[in-house]
C-alpha cells in the first residue's frame, strides 16, 4: 500500500443506455448510531437480529470496518469517497459542489433513490458554524427519488413523522412510523425498476435517539412524541425493528426475483450512543459515539449477494468509509481511468468475490476528524488493527486498550511495532503539514 493518502483517479465512461445483467442493483443500508458491539453477530449477549444474521450466513461479515466518529463526517466521507480534510465544511452540510456516489451511479445508468435521514442541507445554526456554507438537497446530490427526514425541516423521525417526499413534498404522517414509511417508498421504487439497474441508499434514522416505542410495542398506540421520551432501555427494541426492516428489504428483492442481481451492503455510521451500554461476551461496553477510540468508529458491516459472495465468509481486513465509492463504481462496471475524479479509497469489490490480493487490501486507516460540533475536539490519527498513532504523538495498543486510557511510548514497543509506528509517522508528516 502506498504510504501517502490514496488518490485513485477514476474516469467513468458515460452510460450507453443499455442495461446489462453485469450491472447489479445496489442497496446500501446505513444504521444510525450503531457500533459493532450492538449486534449479536459481533458478540452482543442481548440484541437479537435474525435478518442480519441471515445476511451473514448467506454473505460476508466484516470484522474491521471503521467509520468517522460522528454522523456528518461519516456521511460526507461515505458519499464522496474523500477524507474530511478535503471537503468537510461543517456539521449537517454536504457541499453542493461535491460529486457523490449518487451522481456517479446515475451516470452509469442507475435509477437512484435515497430514503431515511438526510441532514445535509444545513439549518441556520449549522450554516453559521460553517461560515455561511450551505448544504445539498437530494436532487442536487444525484438522487431522483427520495423520501427523507430533515431536508429543510425537522419534526419527528419516528411516530407522527414529518417527511419530505419527491412526489408530494413535506407531509406529517399522523399515527405512522417513519422507518416503516421509508421502506414502503423503497419497495415501490424497486418494483418500478426490476428491468434496469438501481441504486438505493438507505441512511436509516434507527437507532438514533430519542429512544421511543416501536410499532410492535404495546406502548406505541398511546405514545405522544411531543412528550420527548428518551429511554435507553428501548434501544434494543429499536435494534429489533431496524433488523425487521432489513428483513423486509431482503424479502422484497426475493419476491421480485432480483436477489441474485442485487448487492446489499449494511453498515453503521458511527459508534453507539454513549447512553447505551452493551454486554458483549459478558463484558460491559459503553457506546462512544463522537469519540475517536475503537468504540466510536468500529462499526458492523455485512455484504449479501446470493450466488456471488461466498456464504458465511468472514473478512478480517480493514475497511474505511472512503472505500465505498470505488467499490460501488467497480461493481457498476465503470471503467476506471483518466483524471476526472479521485477518491482516497480502495475498492473492496474483489474481496466480495473472493479475489483478494495485496493491492485491494489497506494496511491502515486514516482519520482527520474536526466536526465543529458539540464538545468534540479535532483529532487526526492513523491506525491498523493493533496500533494507533495520533498526530500529537500519542500511541495506543488497541486490543488491550479499547477506550485509549493509557498511551504507550514508542521505545517500549517491540521492533516490529516500532517499525509500524515509523511508517505511520511518515504518512502523517507527509500529508498533514
Amino acid at each position: 500500500m502506498r504510504y501517502a493518502f490514496l488518490i485513485i483517479c477514476l474516469y467513468f465512461l458515460s452510460f450507453q443506455g443499455v442495461f446489462s445483467q453485469e450491472q447489479p442493483n445496489i442497496i446500501l443500508i446505513m444504521a444510525d448510531d450503531l457500533g459493532y458491539e450492538a449486534l449479536a453477530a459481533y458478540g452482543n449477549d442481548y440484541n437479537q437480529t435474525p435478518h442480519l444474521d441471515k445476511m451473514i450466513a448467506g454473505g460476508m461479515k466484516f470484522e474491521n470496518a471503521h467509520s468517522m466518529p460522528l454522523c456528518t463526517p461519516s456521511r460526507v466521507q461515505l458519499m464522496t469517497g474523500k477524507y474530511n480534510f478535503r471537503n468537510y465544511k461543517g456539521f449537517g452540510i454536504l457541499d453542493p459542489k461535491e460529486t457523490t456516489f449518487g451522481h456517479l451511479l446515475k451516470a452509469q445508468g442507475y435509477a437512484t433513490c435515497v430514503v431515511g435521514k438526510w441532514q445535509l442541507y444545513g439549518n441556520v445554526k449549522q450554516r453559521e458554524l460553517a461560515a455561511g456554507q450551505g448544504g445539498s438537497l437530494p436532487l442536487e446530490a444525484g438522487f431522483d427519488n427520495y423520501r427523507l427526514w430533515q431536508v429543510k425541516e425537522l419534526g419527528s423521525r419516528y411516530k407522527d413523522p414529518l417527511l419530505d417526499t419527491r412526489e408530494t413534498g413535506v407531509e406529517m404522517f399522523e399515527g405512522k412510523y417513519g422507518p416503516d414509511l421509508f421502506v414502503d417508498y423503497l419497495e415501490t421504487f424497486m418494483e418500478k425498476n426490476t428491468t434496469n439497474p438501481f441504486f438505493a441508499y438507505f441512511p436509516m434514522v434507527l437507532t438514533h435517539d430519542p429512544f421511543e416505542p416501536i410499532p410492535s410495542s404495546v406502548a406505541f398506540s398511546d405514545y405522544d412524541p411531543k412528550t420527548r421520551l428518551n429511554d435507553p432501555e428501548l434501544f434494543s427494541d429499536m435494534v429489533k425493528h431496524m433488523d425487521h426492516l432489513v428483513g423486509r428489504i431482503i424479502k422484497k428483492i426475493t419476491d421480485l426475483g432480483i436477489a441474485e442481481n442485487t448487492l446489499i451492503l449494511f453498515i453503521g455510521d458511527n459508534g453507539t450512543d454513549r447512553d447505551v451500554t452493551s454486554t458483549v461476551n459478558g463484558v460491559l461496553l459503553q457506546g462512544n459515539k463522537g469519540y475517536t477510540n475503537d468504540l466510536g468508529t468500529h462499526v458492523p458491516m455485512i455484504a449479501y449477494w446470493p450466488g456471488k459472495i461466498k456464504a458465511g465468509s468472514i473478512n478480517p481486513n480493514l475497511i474505511d468509509f472512503t472505500d465505498f465509492v470505488p467499490t460501488l463504481m467497480e461493481a457498476s462496471g465503470a471503467e476506471m481511468k483518466g483524471d476526472k475524479f479521485f477518491t482516497d479509497g480502495i475498492s473492496f469489490y474483489p474481496q466480495l468475490l473472493g479475489n483478494e490480493n495485496p493491492k485491494n487490501k489497506r494496511e491502515w486507516i486514516f482519520c482527520h476528524y474536526a466536526p465543529n460540533w458539540g464538545k468534540f475536539a479535532p483529532r487526526t490519527f492513523i491506525h491498523n488493527t493493533e496500533l494507533k498513532l495520533y498526530k500529537n504523538g500519542e500511541i495506543y495498543q488497541l486490543k488491550e486498550d479499547l477506550y485509549e486510557k493509557k498511551a504507550v511510548k514508542k521505545a517500549d514497543l517491540d521492533k516490529k511495532s516500532q517499525k509500524v509506528i515509523r511508517s505511520f509517522e511518515k504518512v502523517l508528516t507527509r500529508n498533514m503539514q
